[in-house]
C-alpha cells in the first residue's frame, strides 16, 4: 500500500467519516448512515451532482439507511490532500481526476496520455470495458476502491496571441499547466513553454500577460471566464483524461457484502447521469462561446500526436502499462 504522508489536514479531517449513526434535522428520508464525499469541483458541477444522485439511489434502495453528503468546492482540501485522507478512512467517497492518481499507481498513467483517446466516444468505450475495471482495481492496494469513471471532457489549448493550427504555432507560447510532470513534458514537446501555476491564478495570469494561454475543456473555459482574456480557442483535444470515483477501503471493509454490491450498483447508475449532465454543460458552453468574440478553430491532430511518442516512452515503461495502451488503441474505430 502506498504510504501517504499524514498531513495536519488529514488528522483534522480524520473525524469526517461517519460510518455510524448521525443525528440529522427532520427530512425524508432520514439517513441513519451518512457517508462523506469530497469533490474539488463546484456544487453544481456534473461530478458533484452524480455523486449526489448516487446518494439518493442508496437512500431509496435502503429506505434511508445509507446516504452521502458531498462536500464540494474543495471544502475538504485539494485532490492530493483528499486522496491521502480517503486512503486512511477520513473521507468515504472521493471524486478525483486521474492526473493526481498517476503518482500513486502507475496503471492509471495510460488514461492520462496525450492523444491516447481519439474522442469522447472512444474514451467512454474504453472506461466502460474490462480495461476500465482493471485500472480501477489497481487502486485497492493503496487503500482506495475504484467504483466508477466519469468524464472530464476534451482539453484544448486557448491563448491570447494567435490561433493554433499546427505545432509550429505553439512555439514560444507560455502555456499554463497543472503541477504534473506529464503535462509539462507534453507542452514542452509541442514547442511551447510549460508554466505550472495554480488553477485559481489562471485568469489573472492571462490578463496580466504572465502566461499566454492555458488548456482545458469547454465548460471550464466558460465557467472560469477564461474566454474573456484568451480569445483564441483551438480544438486540439489533446487530453481526455477521465475522472475516478473512489471509496476508502477502510470504509468499504465496514460494509456488508450486500451493501458493497449495492454501492457498486449505485456508482454504476450514476455514470449515465453524470454523462447526461456533462454533455448538457458542454453544449451550453459552446453556445456561450458562439455568442462571444472568441475565435474557435478546428485542428488536424495528427502532427500534434506525432510529437508525443517521446512523452509516451517516458511515462509508459512497464509491460502492464503497455498492455493497457495497446488495448486502448485497439478500441479505436477504423
Amino acid at each position: 500500500m502506498t504510504a501517504f504522508p499524514l498531513s495536519r489536514r488529514g488528522l483534522i479531517a480524520g473525524g469526517l467519516s461517519l460510518g455510524a449513526a448521525v443525528v440529522l434535522p427532520a427530512c425524508k428520508p432520514i439517513i441513519s448512515n451518512l457517508f462523506t464525499g469530497a469533490d474539488a469541483h463546484p456544487a453544481d458541477y456534473p461530478t458533484v451532482r452524480a455523486v449526489e444522485f448516487m446518494g439518493r439511489y442508496l437512500a431509496d434502495k435502503t429506505g434511508g439507511r445509507l446516504g452521502i453528503k458531498v462536500f464540494a468546492g474543495g471544502q475538504l482540501g485539494n485532490e492530493t490532500d483528499t486522496l491521502e485522507i480517503t486512503s486512511f478512512g477520513g473521507i468515504d467517497f472521493n471524486r478525483v481526476n486521474f492526473a493526481p492518481l498517476n503518482s500513486v499507481e502507475p496503471m492509471t498513467l495510460p488514461f492520462s496520455l496525450p492523444f491516447v483517446f481519439d474522442d469522447v466516444d472512444h474514451m467512454r468505450r474504453v472506461v466502460d470495458s474490462e480495461v476500465g475495471d482493471e485500472v480501477l482495481a489497481s487502486m485497492e492496494p493503496h487503500g482506495l476502491i475504484g467504483l466508477a469513471i466519469y468524464d472530464s471532457g476534451a482539453r484544448s489549448f486557448y491563448n491570447a496571441k494567435r490561433a493554433i493550427t499546427s505545432p509550429a504555432d505553439m512555439k514560444g507560447l507560455k502555456i499554463r499547466v497543472p503541477a504534473s510532470d506529464l503535462y509539462v513534458a507534453m507542452v514542452n514537446a509541442l514547442g511551447a513553454n510549460a508554466v505550472p501555476i495554480p488553477f485559481g491564478e489562471i485568469y489573472q495570469s492571462l490578463a496580466q500577460g504572465v502566461i499566454d494561454g492555458a488548456e482545458n475543456n469547454w465548460p471550464t473555459f466558460v465557467g472560469e471566464r477564461h474566454y474573456e482574456v484568451a480569445t483564441y480557442f483551438s480544438l486540439t483535444g489533446h487530453l481526455l483524461t477521465p475522472e475516478a470515483l473512489m471509496m476508502s477501503k477502510v470504509s468499504w471493509d465496514k460494509l456488508t457484502a450486500a451493501d458493497q454490491t449495492l454501492v457498486r450498483e449505485a456508482a454504476k447508475a450514476s455514470v449515465p447521469e453524470m454523462r447526461r449532465l456533462w454533455d448538457q454543460r458542454v453544449e451550453e458552453a459552446k453556445a456561450t462561446i458562439a455568442a462571444s468574440k472568441v475565435k474557435v478553430n478546428e485542428v488536424d491532430k495528427a502532427p500534434f500526436a506525432a510529437l508525443m511518442r517521446p512523452v509516451w516512452d517516458q511515462f509508459i515503461t512497464s509491460p502492464q502499462q503497455k498492455s493497457v495502451v495497446e488495448r486502448i488503441l485497439a478500441m479505436r474505430e477504423a
